[in-house]
């Protein structure tokens, strides 16, 4: 237990840089104590103590503005960053090593019973605002952008943005370990790529019709010719 609480606290002095001690994270980090909270919470959901373990969350809710169902399962390591407005439903499943920051919804698409809501692979970072729906399965080490909305499986290693959220980047390098770094100004943008496609179409088309007055304009004046020539011959 204490082994996982330092591991805990760890990876909140790995991923923030603003942390400066164990001990600041310890008493002043609202994501930390929402995690350590639902160590608690789970282990009494599991043990039947249902309406304790509900009535718990919501007081740790309340307190931290971060709201984990005790059913869902939460990996080691797990670093709820700035997590105001985090949801985290019944049947997610969080793997060790992701990261979430403030406003992440892993929600339901519907009022269907059973794994209703999303499962994330290890080393999964999801983005400011996104929201991760359904009981899909996000990958290992993927990466999910701010205000992205993921409805669909995502591949291992994969980067996702937009709405509906689209994989637009997928490396791995086995040489190089994976990092929680998701640069938002070098995303690319896929409606700004469908627009530019467009665009070109378009050219393409001007040009063709361009092309097409032109051997028009040749053939009317060939007849033109043709005609005065014939009419000088009559």
């Amino acid at each position: 237990m204490f082994r996982r609480l330092w591991e805990d606290l760890d990876a909140f002095l790995t991923h923030d840089p603003a942390a400066r001690s164990r001990w600041e994270v310890f008493f002043l980090y609202p994501g930390f104590h929402a995690i350590l909270a639902h160590r608690v919470n789970h282990a009494l959901w599991r043990l039947g103590l249902r309406f304790l373990a509900r009535a718990l969350s919501q007081i740790v809710r309340f307190l931290t503005g971060i709201e984990i169902h005790p059913g869902a399962k939460i990996g080691r390591r797990v670093v709820i960053d700035h997590g105001m407005g985090v949801v985290i439903g019944e049947t997610a499943e969080v793997g060790d090593d992701c990261v979430l920051y403030q406003g992440v919804t892993l929600g339901g698409t519907g009022k269907e019973k059973g794994k209703r809501h999303p499962t994330l692979g290890r080393g999964v970072l999801v983005g400011a605002g996104a929201k991760v729906l359904g009981a899909i399965t996000v990958g290992d080490y993927a990466k999910i952008g701010a205000g992205a909305v993921v409805l669909r499986d995502v591949p291992p290693h994969a980067t996702v943005v937009g709405v509906p959220g689209r994989a637009v980047r997928r490396t791995f390098d086995p040489a190089r370990p994976p990092v929680h770094v998701l640069d938002h100004g070098d995303l690319p943008d896929p409606c700004s790529e469908e627009l530019a496609l467009l665009e070109a179409k378009l050219a393409n088309l001007l040009h063709e019709l361009k092309r097409l007055d032109a051997i028009s304009e040749a053939l009317e004046i060939t007849l033109r010719e043709r005609r005065k020539s014939s009419s000088r011959e009559s």
